[in-house]
């Protein structure tokens, strides 16, 4: 969607398969695509990923710090090596986002930073612990980014995107049987297309540079939530 309307894209993921095959995608319906294999957890990874940016397009405009997984599971699990995981991507993966392209947007005084927390970073739900306790953690990093830009002058403006059902792969990383078949029930009950997602996402991109739209939660019309 942003291709098409004549961004030009570089891509992180760790499956370079799916990469590629998005990035020739793109190139073969018009659009600018690059791609880079990029694990979050890996400060370097996202570092030379910003540097791709730049050498590739000459500049880095707009960051979408989109990784994530929900290993979700009872405390009582004792799932410990999951929790750790999910630490690891949902937080430490979006501050090395922030900390690989934030020296740049400060230089230039400009910049979007945008992230995916979810509806379990604005309300508590039973198995969800430590998945919801990192998103209220993205949450927070996200309010005071954007405040503390306002203060240093810095111009760069923030998004946090708070999804309810979205029919990715994210249930793949669950392994609670129970907390897996109560979620997957609900998301084929409820579930919507990750394009919805695009379509908030463009929207906050194309907001004019001195207006700041900081927070979308964005989910099925048909699920309470």
């Amino acid at each position: 969607m942003l291709a098409e309307k004549g961004a030009k894209l570089v891509l992180g993921a760790r499956r370079e398969d799916r990469l590629k095959e998005l990035a020739d995608e793109i190139k073969s319906n018009g659009g600018q695509a690059v791609y880079r294999v990029t694990d979050v957890v890996n400060p370097e990874d996202n570092q030379q990923l910003v540097q791709l940016a730049k050498d590739t397009f000459g500049g880095v405009d707009i960051i979408f710090l989109n990784a994530g997984i929900m290993p979700n599971s009872p405390l009582s699990a004792l799932k410990t090596d999951e929790w750790n995981n999910m630490v690891d991507v949902n937080i430490k993966g979006v501050l090395n986002g922030i900390a690989a392209v934030l020296p740049t947007f400060i230089s230039q005084k400009s910049g979007h930073i945008i992230t995916t927390s979810s509806v379990a970073g604005l309300k508590a739900y039973p198995g969800g612990a430590v998945y919801g306790a990192t998103k209220w953690a993205v949450r927070d990093l996200m309010k005071v980014l954007r405040m503390e830009s306002a203060q240093e002058g810095t111009n760069i403006r923030t998004a946090t995107i708070y999804p309810a059902a979205i029919n990715t792969e994210l249930l793949d990383t669950i392994t609670d049987k129970n907390t897996g078949e109560g979620m997957t029930a609900l998301y084929e009950q409820f579930g919507i297309t990750p394009d919805r997602v695009a379509n908030v996402v463009a929207f906050a991109i194309d907001q004019p540079e001195d207006t700041n739209i900081n927070e979308f939660t964005i989910g099925p019309t048909s699920q309470p939530w």
